[in-house]
């Protein structure tokens, strides 16, 4: 097949998939129907404080493999909800920050610094049509990076790296993700030592299970889903629901302001905020195609670099801070960014890189037919490589995405500034009760559960000892591939136990990982 024949393979394997529902006497794509789907539940999401879009992921995800099953042919509709959550929810979060002050993530505090006082000024729906624009400009630029570089990243990956440098960069990747994610490279490194721990209990190629401590349960290893469910979902809902206790269940006067003067974003004004938006883009691109660099980070160093171009070309005029739709745009522009471009190290290298990710490859891994990594993206002019196939349909479903969030994203999002006001002691346990009952779903086991609940008193602990639980995760996904391939090179290189250092870009690698570890640990808080 030649490069545009699979492309165009890839475009049909969506608008050909099943039909889900019928409109008009016309069956509509089963593929189609979930992206938007998961569009508009990841726009309601976003803008519902305490909750995201890896939460929704999250719970969905084992309802959705119930429904569509474990087969390949399960993998576009169900991937695309998860896509379709990850793109509404980048948009849907400006919201609660813009209309009521309070950011439902950490990415869009900086966001209530120039949104809420332009609220305050009867300028909320203009500020909602400003972040609008800059979120979905940011992630289509994010997402055209991820079209054009993950194909010659996976190439590269494949052609000049061998088992022993691939070992290597998995250590690296997970050096990184310990060290950039959290308050310390230490904690961040005990959390990813305890992940890779969780992921050998009970697995790996000898006849005995090993780290079971002779309990038959976990002989074959605990369920990936109710792991990382339980750590990621179930530690946080644990935590929120003690901070209502502690904080008191008070309610913040969240009286909206009424409208005043023009709310339409007019050109002038667009073109106004393209140098911010475009600037913005490039930094959250650039940091979300680093593994676990959040798009907290990006919003920050957007916003300042905004900040300073503001102050350089407005002398003696108040700044950012004072409700400007140029700091708007500055921080969405560069949240937004991150989220197509963290698909670029799962897509080529296999490697999650936020929490959203996590679940697109838990969705892979559960389903089959598709494993990200170099092997994606190896074109095969004599045989048709199904995988390649199947990259170019989650790229359309992206596609999709991104004109349903050019289009009615920004009508959606202004009427979901009444998720905002669902109070969180209603929210919490509902979360706690769909999220176990999906887990319940999937594992058809009531043993599933507990192990859910355990690791989520794990997640909790780990928030309050100030321990991230991403680089967990992600070493836990990443452990079995690691012992794999560090196995398969300790055998080629004829079991040579120095096969890490013995080879020059190898040997690079780690002297990276340890570098970025020491002087990681200096680090300090960019100056906003």
């Amino acid at each position: 097949m030649t490069p545009l024949e699979y492309i165009w393979a890839g475009v049909l394997a969506v608008f050909a998939s099943d039909p889900l529902i019928s409109l008009f006497g016309w069956g509509i794509p089963s593929a189609l129907v979930m992206v938007l789907l998961g569009f508009f539940v990841g726009v309601v999401v976003g803008a519902t404080p305490g909750l995201a879009g890896p939460m929704a992921m999250a719970v969905s995800l084992p309802i959705l493999i119930s429904i569509f099953g474990y087969e390949p042919s399960a993998l576009l509709p169900v991937m695309g909800f998860l896509i379709g959550v990850m793109k509404g929810a980048t948009v849907g979060g400006a919201v609660p920050a813009i209309l009521f002050n309070t950011p439902g993530t950490p990415d869009a505090f900086l966001t209530t610094q120039d949104g809420f006082p332009m609220t305050g000024r009867g300028q909320g729906t203009k500020a909602l049509r400003v972040a609008h624009f800059s979120s979905v400009s940011g992630d289509t630029f994010s997402d055209m990076v991820l079209f054009i570089g993950a194909p010659f990243l996976a190439v590269f990956v494949e052609r000049w790296l061998d088992l022993p440098e691939k070992t290597a960069l998995i250590i690296l990747s997970l050096a990184f993700i310990a060290a950039v994610v959290g308050s310390s490279p230490a904690r961040g490194l005990i959390s990813a030592s305890l992940g890779m721990l969780v992921a050998y209990v009970g697995t790996g190629e000898d006849f005995y299970p090993r780290l079971s401590l002779g309990f038959d349960g976990v002989a074959n290893g605990f369920p990936v889903v109710a792991v990382i469910l339980g750590v990621l979902i179930i530690g946080e809902v644990f935590k929120s629901i003690e901070d209502m206790v502690r904080e008191g269940i008070a309610e913040a006067d969240r009286q909206r302001v009424g409208e005043v003067g023009d709310q339409r974003l007019r050109w002038h004004e667009r073109k106004r905020l393209l140098p911010y938006i475009g600037r913005s883009a490039v930094i959250g691109t650039a940091i979300g195609a680093l593994p676990g660099v959040g798009s907290t980070l990006a919003a920050t160093l957007g916003y300042a670099a905004g900040k300073r171009r503001y102050a350089k070309r407005n002398p003696g005029e108040a700044g950012f801070g004072s409700g400007l739709a140029e700091g708007v745009a500055s921080t969405e522009g560069a949240n937004s960014a991150v989220s197509g471009a963290n698909l670029i190290p799962v897509l080529s290298l296999g490697i999650p890189g936020n929490a959203a990710a996590v679940f697109l490859i838990l969705a892979t891994d559960s389903i089959g037919g598709f494993n990200p990594g170099p092997s994606v993206f190896r074109f095969d002019a004599q045989s048709v490589n199904s995988e390649l196939v199947m990259a170019f349909g989650l790229f359309t479903l992206m596609v999709i995405a991104n004109l349903a969030n050019w289009t009615v994203g920004g009508t959606v999002m202004r009427y979901m500034g009444i998720m905002a006001r669902v109070p969180r002691q209603l929210l919490m346990p509902s979360v706690l009760l769909v999220t176990l009952t999906a887990i319940y779903v999937q594992e058809a086991a009531l043993s599933a559960v507990y192990v859910t609940l355990a690791f989520g008193a794990l997640g909790y602990l780990m928030r309050r000892l100030d321990v991230s639980v991403l680089p967990f995760v992600i070493a836990f996904i990443l452990a079995g591939s690691l012992e794999q391939t560090a196995r398969q090179a300790f055998a080629a290189t004829g079991s040579d136990p120095w096969f890490l250092f013995n080879n020059p870009l190898a040997l690079a690698f780690i002297v990276i990982a340890v570098v970025i570890v020491v002087r990681l640990g200096f680090r300090k808080t960019p100056d906003v």
